[in-house]
């Protein structure tokens, strides 16, 4: 039930964007495995083999701390509205952070960018497509709001202070990289 491509093609790409969540996982070589939500409009497909994602500040910063301890990183989609299916990719991926190279490039193609973290630049290695016929039906109501009221109360200023107390390492101490570029 499941089929695995080399690279996106347009019926992938136009499922991707039509999800309202999708979840990106990642680990290092010890420690725990992270999986998280995603939502609000973070991701653009590239090209075929590389997508961006669009990592708004949060409780955590895990994969970035992973991501610079083992390149490899999975995003899943799946249809909770229509006909089943999951979408998975699989690849490495390239952090950038405010003010690095690449980051004006990429930050560009996003509306919303209150509380902008890093960018994920993701190499697809592979897709992989199965059936999600266990998959609930589960109907999308809206955006939450939470996230983007927060951001514009603190400032960004108050969120960089916060990126240096609540995002600069892992759940197990591994550094996520934002020292090195907003110290």
């Amino acid at each position: 039930m499941a089929d695995q491509f080399e690279s996106l093609n347009k019926k992938h790409i136009d499922f991707i964007q039509q999800q309202h969540i999708y979840f990106v996982a990642s680990a290092a070589e010890s420690g725990r495995v992270n999986l998280s939500p995603k939502g609000t409009d973070t991701l653009r497909i590239l090209d075929d083999n590389r997508a961006i994602w669009l990592n708004l500040t949060g409780s955590g910063n895990e994969t970035a701390a992973h991501l610079l301890k083992l390149n490899r990183i999975t995003l899943m989609f799946c249809s909770f509205e229509r006909q089943p299916l999951i979408l998975r990719l699989y690849g490495t991926a390239k952090v950038t952070h405010q003010g690095e190279d690449g980051w004006l490039e990429h930050i560009s193609k996003f509306e919303n960018t209150m509380g902008a973290r890093q960018i994920f630049e993701i190499d697809i290695e592979m897709v992989q497509t199965s059936c999600g016929y266990a998959v609930p039906f589960y109907e999308y109501k809206s955006e939450r709001g939470t996230l983007d009221k927060w951001s514009e109360k603190k400032g960004q200023s108050e969120i960089e202070e916060y990126w240096q107390s609540d995002n600069a390492e892992s759940l197990d101490g591994f550094p996520t990289g934002i020292n090195d570029s907003h110290a």
